[in-house]
């Protein structure tokens, strides 16, 4: 369970994880070292997954983003729907995979240098799929909000 200075820490690093201890204690009211603790506890026990460096946009902009509505089909077998789930998984191209309720099944966005990368991506990751009923694109305009950030308490 977090207190309110695990919450507090959690809220600051999600906006910006290369604050260092001493610039956290200025918001925090905790020692640095007190600080590092929390924080290396906090990735031990997993509530910390993961940090990782957001590319800007003078390196993305160029960059064509899909996000694909998929369904599944309503025979496919428990092992085909693993393998597609392992395959998008393992695939760099693929930023996030959502299952959803509704009309489709899963929601993803992949992330390609040019349209044929996309075309040869879908039909290696989609188009063979057994599990795959259809599945249909929209392509990114221009991305206004990314914040992956979860408020506590």
């Amino acid at each position: 369970m977090q207190d309110r200075f695990d919450i507090a820490l959690l809220h600051l690093v999600q906006r910006d994880a290369d604050r260092t201890a001493e610039e956290l204690a200025g918001e925090v009211p905790l020692s640095p070292s007190a600080i590092a603790r929390r924080l290396r506890r906090l990735r031990a026990e997993g509530v910390i997954a993961r940090t990782v460096a957001l590319l800007g946009e003078a390196l993305t902009r160029e960059r064509l983003r899909a996000l694909v509505l998929v369904q599944l089909n309503e025979h496919a077998d428990r092992a085909g729907k693993d393998l597609l789930l392992a395959r998008l998984d393992a695939a760099e191209t693929v930023q996030w995979v959502l299952e959803i309720s509704g009309e489709h099944d899963l929601a993803l966005l992949l992330d390609c240098r040019s349209m044929d990368a996309f075309v040869a991506e879908a039909e290696a990751l989609l188009a063979g799929s057994p599990a795959v009923r259809r599945y249909e694109t929209s392509f990114v305009k221009r991305s206004w909000k990314f914040a992956p950030f979860v408020r506590l308490g």
